[in-house]
């Protein structure tokens, strides 16, 4: 048996934060161990913002470079391990500059510098204390996507791919997470913070007994700790609620991670990099034990609200049909929607260019959209048996003066979610964090 760790981009942060990677995987190494690692905490950004600015013609990698170099000195590393890629880094922001053009799958390309770096100087150090190990790009691994540049999906070759690159080799496999490369030879990232994506997608291709989810807090919270100072740990929740949680905002897994390893019913782990001796949150299909009525409280901000008005839906069949049409062609995901005789509302992330869509359903109905919201969502498997978690919720709400302006329940009965201003979903939180969890 094998099992799978990831480590995020603050756990690799630094010197200090590898020399720590090392000594968990190096503690597990009875249970061989394959390791998939994320870009250095901010590197991921700082890509971004020099492809946008090679649009411009400004191309310097000069601090990017230095960032890399004094990881790779502090570890008492050469310097050499990163020049090869950056090279190429150079040389591909240099071609954006001339064509003054940044298309998705180039953008892609830069994108995956981060995770390429980072993971061959872990896999450097882990030789340089005595771990046998290696570096290998994801796709290299056997990765294979979906052209879908900047959220691709793994196509189904791709378990057996890894399964046939990674079994027969020895030693400790240190992966690129986030990356992968589609049919044509082009790389693809899964996601911002697909990391977590690629650690399930891997634990699932080589069978592992467990995936771990190393991050920088004890596992998954009954709240975020930097809105809620008292949220606390949970021990154990089901792979549903997990689900729910990282779909509705909760930032400790990418919403994707979940689904290869409930493929396989393997159990996902999260831990703190920092507090390596904590037992974090087990992620499992089942818990046997009576649930609480709530298991966590989320929130998500930057959210749109659109509005859609119209007296042409009242006993019209079709109406609907066209407004769902009009979304999947301008390829607007959407999250939470409600809906009267004679309107809907939704939701949708507020960074979604929306203006098309308005205009062409204004044709029909009238369109208002609304920004600078948040998504608030109450999860807990316990809200099936707990039958008064949603009037308690709203009665909070009331108490705080806090009027929700969409209101959503899950069909499965585990999540409830509130669409609020953003300047209310703080003060929610914590709101409903004392009522549920009295504290």
């Amino acid at each position: 048996m094998t099992i799978v760790l990831k480590f995020g981009g603050t756990s690799v942060a630094d010197a200090a934060h590898i020399r720590e990677v090392a000594r968990i995987v190096r503690a597990r190494l009875d249970r061989k161990p394959a390791v998939v690692v994320s870009a250095h905490s901010g590197v991921t950004d700082q890509l971004d913002r020099m492809a946008r600015e090679a649009v411009t013609g400004n191309v310097s990698i000069a601090p990017l470079a230095e960032r890399h170099f004094t990881v790779l000195r502090e570890l008492g590393l050469s310097t050499d391990i990163a020049k090869p890629l950056l090279e190429q880094l150079d040389a591909l922001l240099r071609g954006i500059a001339l064509v003054r053009e940044l298309s998705p799958r180039t953008l892609d390309h830069v994108h995956s510098f981060g995770e390429r770096l980072s993971c061959r100087t872990v896999a450097a150090h882990f030789c340089a204390v005595g771990v046998d190990a290696f570096a290998i790009d994801a796709f290299d691994a056997g990765l294979t996507t979906d052209s879908n540049y900047g959220r691709a999906r793994p196509l189904p070759e791709a378990e057996q791919q890894i399964a046939k690159t990674l079994k027969p080799r020895k030693g400790v496999a240190v992966i690129t997470g986030y990356i992968g490369r589609d049919s044509e030879g082009y790389v693809t990232t899964l996601g911002r913070n697909g990391s977590d994506y690629s650690g399930a997608i891997f634990g699932n291709a080589l069978d592992a007994e467990e995936i771990q989810i190393w991050t920088d807090v004890d596992g998954v919270m009954t709240a975020d700790p930097r809105v809620v100072p008292q949220a606390r740990s949970i021990p154990v929740m089901t792979y549903e609620e997990a689900g729910e949680l990282a779909y509705y905002g909760g930032k400790v897994l990418h919403p994707a991670t979940i689904q290869p390893a409930v493929a396989k019913t393997i159990p996902v782990r999260v831990l703190n990099t920092r507090r390596p001796e904590s037992q974090g949150t087990l992620i499992v299909q089942s818990v046997a034990e009576e649930p609480a009525p709530v298991t966590s409280i989320t929130s998500r901000r930057g959210v749109a609200l659109m509005n859609v008005q119209s007296m042409r839906m009242l006993d019209q069949s079709g109406f609907m049909a066209r407004l769902f049409d009009t979304f999947g062609r301008h390829e607007i995901v959407i999250d939470h929607i409600a809906t009267s005789e004679v309107s809907v509302t939704l939701s949708t992330f507020g960074n979604a260019d929306l203006e098309p869509v308005a205009r062409e359903l204004s044709s029909i109905a009238e369109v208002t959209v609304e920004r600078n919201k948040s998504a608030v969502s109450i999860v807990g498997r316990g809200m099936r048996q707990h039958g008064d978690v949603v009037h308690r919720a709203l009665a909070t709400l009331h108490g705080e003066k806090i009027d929700p302006q969409l209101i959503t329940r899950s069909a499965l009965r585990t999540s409830l979610s509130l669409i609020l201003e953003e300047s209310e979903a703080t003060p929610a939180v914590r709101a409903l964090h004392r009522e549920f969890f009295k504290a």
